[in-house]
């Protein structure tokens, strides 16, 4: 990070060098000032852009249009961005022109009073004309000037304040919450992609559970995960689920993740019940609420929901293997030594253990099945969970079979009974192949 603070100086000072300002800003000032070291630095400037090429010779003109210019120095990639006034938004998200101004007129076009900050790299000194600092120390989000205005020129600051909502723990302003709220079905301007690319970061964030609330308290979630809203006041059977409905389920589940989860387990944890409210019944012979099949049904819907999102087809994957499979974990202990070896071999299986320990902590409290699991992982330690096969298809062959479907099955069967620790060799293994294919 030193390295990175030190280059970014140094980028800094050649603008300034060169008789133009040149200021750190937005989120890293913000996060110098939080304490926290920035991932990045972007850089304000009075120089134009043909005059910070001319600077930087081998920068990227990426956002030339808007000002903005790709420097790379030391490894690192800079922003540097002219100082500008935007025009009007038409579509939702993109200023039609822009014109370069004063560092004041380019505090007040920006998105949240936090990220309106300017800092002087040469003396450290803060630059603040939207009372930014003030907002900063109460844990406060404000957008800047016109809350409405703000959000109706780019709809994707709608997901950025619940973001900083939830990454910096901070409240929002009301106003600003307001005009979340009435804004919130704009969000339909925005691509999956984008809309994707911040709800991720608020799911992964420490604080995810308060951004789940905001984003449904608020309407974004209409226009993200809309299944979302069933499981409010989706009821549960309470000797199994005395925390309340679906949602507080999930939302508790969400809050108890160890920190910093990967996106495919968040996700697994937002959904791994989406298909209760389609399978929700109530048996009156028992008095019992049932949910029969919901796993199925979740995992379907799962694949629906992502590939909305545009995910990846790996995290797609993932994710529907773990809502799929997170109701096998009560029959774990019923299961033979080679299906739990299969069942622990699969590439999912330890964010599941996180998923179920999780499920069973926000709800009945049982450790069961998940203590099973991890002394099962010890016993099974000193060698592969799925060793090298002791019969390939090559033997069968050579055994006298025509290669077809069958293969599949016998290799299966075999296997089995070598996870089983039943063989061990391979010739004992061929001598049970031809005694099992009466050969």
């Amino acid at each position: 990070m030193r390295d990175l603070k030190a280059t970014a100086h140094a980028t800094a000072m050649r603008l300034t060098g060169a008789g133009h300002i040149a200021y750190f800003a937005g989120g890293c000032v913000r996060d110098t000032l939080l304490g926290i070291d920035p991932k990045d630095y972007d850089i304000a400037t009075s120089a134009t852009p043909d005059e910070v090429q001319t600077l930087f010779p081998q920068s990227n003109a990426i956002g030339a249009h808007f000002g903005v210019i790709l420097v790379k120095q030391g490894g690192h990639p800079f922003e540097i961005a002219t100082f500008r006034h935007d025009g009007s938004y038409k579509d939702g998200r993109h200023p039609e022109s822009v014109t370069f101004s004063t560092p004041e007129e380019d505090a007040r076009r920006r998105d949240f009073t936090v990220n309106g900050l300017f800092q002087d790299p040469q003396n450290g000194e803060i630059i603040d004309f939207i009372d930014g600092q003030t907002d900063l120390h109460a844990g406060l989000l404000r957008a800047i000037g016109s809350p409405a205005d703000r959000f109706q020129e780019d709809a994707l600051r709608l997901m950025r304040a619940v973001r900083f909502a939830t990454t910096l723990g901070f409240n929002i302003e009301p106003d600003t919450w307001s005009a979340i709220c009435a804004k919130a079905h704009t969000l339909e301007k925005i691509s999956a992609e984008r809309i994707r690319d911040e709800f991720t970061r608020i799911l992964i964030s420490n604080n995810r559970a308060k951004g789940l609330d905001l984003l449904t308290e608020s309407g974004l979630m209409r226009h993200i995960v809309p299944e979302v809203y069933d499981l409010i006041g989706c009821e549960q059977p309470p000797q199994w689920h005395p925390e309340g409905d679906v949602y507080t389920h999930t939302r508790i589940m969400l809050e108890m993740l160890e920190d910093d989860p990967s996106p495919e387990l968040a996700l697994s944890v937002l959904l791994h019940d989406i298909g209760k409210p389609a399978t929700y019944t109530y048996d009156e012979s028992d008095n019992r609420i049932r949910f029969n099949g919901h796993d199925r049904v979740g995992a379907e819907m799962t694949e629906t929901i992502l590939r909305r999102l545009k995910y990846s087809n790996h995290t797609i994957d993932d994710v529907c293997a773990m809502v799929r499979n997170h109701m096998n974990f009560m029959n774990v202990q019923q299961m033979r030594t080679a299906k739990v070896k299969r069942f622990m071999a699969r590439p999912t299986f330890e964010e599941e253990m996180e998923l179920h320990r999780v499920d069973c902590a926000s709800s009945n409290g049982f450790t069961d099945n998940y203590e099973f699991l991890r002394a099962r992982e010890e016993e099974f330690a000193a060698a592969p969970l799925i060793p090298p096969p002791l019969v390939t298809g090559k033997d069968l062959i050579d055994l006298g079979l025509d290669p077809g479907p069958q293969f599949k099955e016998i290799l299966s069967q075999i296997q089995t009974e070598q996870l089983e620790g039943r063989l061990d060799d391979r010739e004992s293994a061929l001598t049970f192949t031809r005694k099992t294919l009466g050969l």
